[in-house]
């Protein structure tokens, strides 16, 4: 039996993992897929590049170019309080909606196959884009470079939008994100006899202090988050260790690696002055979203008569996609969910209706049909 786009999202969400463990979701994608493909005889072929993840490349005219589809399909370790019947079965959750977005992908893939749609296509369901960079290692493969890519296509559901609203912007739609953790080793000393020890936990803070102060440049957006900290083990000892996990984003990537390299050097600063070892260690680091100005006019033209299209500007998220948009043209966008109740993204009550799912298939379809 083929699952219709909507079966396939809540079996879909039912079963979420976190970066390159996709492994369930990995072949839930590919074993529906082939049953697609065999039903109406397509000549799509399966590629599996990574562990986790899938490319399809579907080929109609020999030596022309293709058009690309991105869907992400990675999830967080959330424990999922929506209440529905698909709930999460384990204790992550699709809390950003990349079930949504695989279903709208696969739903796309089931009606060029049914239509058979006279165009070259390669769709890519990539893991890790929360953590991990799955598009950077993809694109490493060098596997895509076998193909005259023009274009690039992916969206995020969100619901701070309203339902079938299409909201992007010309240039840069997504920051440069960069996750970093510094650790910080002190020496454990009694709190009578502070002078006996070095305090892991009063580095931190210094650190925390001096990059508030920091200097920005007021022409280039850019915000610095920590969201976690963790210091000593008894109340009564100087903490001889602490952590500091944080994000940096800005709108390019240049900007990004200027701002670490200040932060490491006021950590030189602490280091000479309290004694505490310091580490700074980069997580992932993504690209900025560009979206190619002639492509956001071509697909304005094609949807603005049915659909909603606002510019939003710049926005502080982090997407992986940047990494497709350096190399090919590309457009992304936000896909508008909010009917009537808000609860963001990377929330544990975060559930997109089924609504969205035709309405991103039929973006898509329009956009394969006239680009």
């Amino acid at each position: 039996m083929i699952l219709s786009p909507k079966e396939f999202r809540e079996e879909l969400h039912k079963i979420p993992e976190v970066a390159f463990n996709e492994y369930k979701t990995t072949q839930f994608i590919v074993d529906n897929i082939r049953k697609a493909k065999e039903k109406y005889n397509s000549n799509l072929e399966l590629f599996r590049l990574l562990e986790t993840g899938l490319i399809c490349v579907y080929t109609q005219n020999l030596g022309e170019e293709y058009t690309l589809f991105r869907a992400d399909i990675d999830a967080l370790p959330i424990k999922e309080k929506t209440g529905v019947d698909f709930s999460s079965k384990n204790n992550n959750m699709h809390a950003c909606g990349h079930d949504v977005h695989s279903s709208i992908l696969y739903g796309t893939i089931l009606e060029v196959m049914k239509n058979d749609i006279k165009k070259n296509l390669i769709f890519v369901f990539q893991p890790a884009e929360e953590h991990g960079g799955g598009a950077e290692k993809i694109l490493k493969t060098g596997f895509l470079d076998k193909y005259k890519i023009k274009n690039a296509f992916a969206l995020h559901v969100t619901d701070e939008y309203d339902l079938g609203t299409i909201s992007s912007t010309k240039g840069t739609l997504f920051a440069s994100a960069m996750e970093f953790d510094v650790d910080f080793k002190g020496v454990a000393a009694h709190c009578a006899r502070p002078d006996k020890g070095k305090n892991a936990l009063d580095a931190a803070r210094m650190f925390l202090d001096q990059i508030e102060k920091m200097p920005k440049n007021p022409e280039i957006p850019l915000v610095v988050g920590v969201g976690k900290m963790q210091a000593g083990n008894v109340r009564n000892i100087i903490a001889p260790t602490a952590k500091i996990e944080g994000t940096l984003r800005s709108t390019d990537s240049k900007s990004c690696e200027k701002y670490r390299e200040n932060m490491k050097n006021i950590l030189n600063g602490i280091e000479n002055i309290t004694g505490v070892e310091t580490t700074f260690d980069m997580g992932s680091f993504y690209k900025e979203v560009i979206v190619d100005a002639e492509l956001y006019d071509k697909v304005e033209e094609i949807l603005k008569d049915e659909y909603k299209i606002t510019d939003v500007g710049f926005k502080f998220t982090g997407e992986d996609f940047g990494f497709f948009t350096q190399k090919y043209p590309s457009f992304m966008f936000w896909l508008g969910t909010n009917e009537g109740q808000q609860f963001g993204l990377h929330n544990p009550q975060f559930l997109p209706s089924s609504k969205v799912i035709n309405i991103g298939i039929d973006i898509f379809q329009k956009i394969i049909k006239n680009i």
